[in-house]
């Protein structure tokens, strides 16, 4: 297997001392699918989060964090952003906002540090996956160390798909 690249995000954890393992995959630009990631690197869905950048009716921008087989609730994020709402932000204004570009963002070495929060399911996992901050590479690692990472609130943030 080829070296992996290191990323702002493996570089971020690295510099915490936290373990992690990377995992590559093929990336297909017309499904970027957290689900399809899931089967790519071969984990159950409920084990690959994806990650939202959102902005709060007060402007402020946030990133929320839930498993690639869940949706957004967005009035419990905003409710816990004290937010009086909160959309997701234009797909073209990620890279400026973030640093990184659809199917690739993340909350790890991100272009400026934003109040993350993260769905109270990702903690019942012994191992989870977040986008390494490329599209096709993927971190794997111990929920508690990526909460830790990205100083992270633990939330009730999301519902089932409709």
């Amino acid at each position: 297997m080829p070296d992996l690249p290191k990323t702002n995000a493996c570089r971020q954890l690295d510099a915490l001392g936290i373990s992690y393992e990377l995992r590559s995959y093929d990336v297909d630009e017309d499904d970027l699918a957290a689900t399809s990631v899931a089967a790519k690197v071969g984990l159950p869905a409920e084990q690959v989060y994806k990650t939202l950048c959102l902005r709060g009716h007060s402007g402020a921008l946030l990133f929320a964090i839930v498993a690639a087989d869940r949706a957004l609730n967005l009035k419990a994020l905003a409710r816990v952003a004290a937010e009086k709402s909160v959309e997701p932000v234009a797909v073209k204004e990620l890279p400026g906002l973030t640093g990184y570009i659809r199917g690739g963002v993340t909350a790890l070495a991100a272009k400026k540090a934003l109040p993350v929060f993260v769905d109270d399911l990702m903690p019942l996992h012994d191992t989870v996956s977040v986008s390494a901050g490329q599209r096709g590479l993927q971190v794997l690692l111990a929920p508690g160390d990526y909460i830790t990472a990205v100083d992270a609130t633990v939330a009730a943030i999301s519902r089932d798909p409709p």
